[in-house]
């Protein structure tokens, strides 16, 4: 699900199960206006052994939407990171730990996000653990 800001990029791009490493960014973009917008977005995938390498993964993303003049300028500010423990079959997801090159994220924040593409989820965070 994406939100009314920057519609072309969805809120929240996790893998569908696992335990992998996340981080939250903020992107900031122009509107059709000219103002700059910004939103808070989850990316968090187990191919990445490293946060720094799923913000590799989101700047890529982006210069491709750019490049297709789906979005125009952008910007990432990468907040924090941690670890996220998805479990479909339970629809369960658990998001803890730290990044050691980002920091921690505001976990609370990401799971107000996550919930709006996973509403029918339990999602809880610690700030417990790697």
């Amino acid at each position: 699900m994406a939100s009314a800001v920057i519609p072309q990029v969805k809120d929240v791009d996790i893998d569908a199960s696992g335990v992998f490493k996340y981080i939250l960014i903020k992107l900031s973009s122009a509107a059709s206006d000219g103002k700059l917008v910004d939103k808070l977005i989850v990316r968090g995938y187990a191919e990445c052994p490293f946060h720094a390498d799923i913000n590799d993964q989101v700047t890529s993303d982006l210069q491709k939407l750019k490049s297709s003049k789906v979005i125009q300028d952008w910007r990432t500010k990468v907040l924090g990171g941690g670890r996220i423990q998805h479990d479909p079959e339970d629809k369960k997801i658990l998001v803890y730990g730290y990044s050691q090159g980002y920091g921690k994220a505001d976990h609370q924040l990401t799971v107000d996000i996550l919930k709006t593409a996973y509403p029918d989820y339990s999602i809880t965070y610690s700030d417990e653990g790697y």
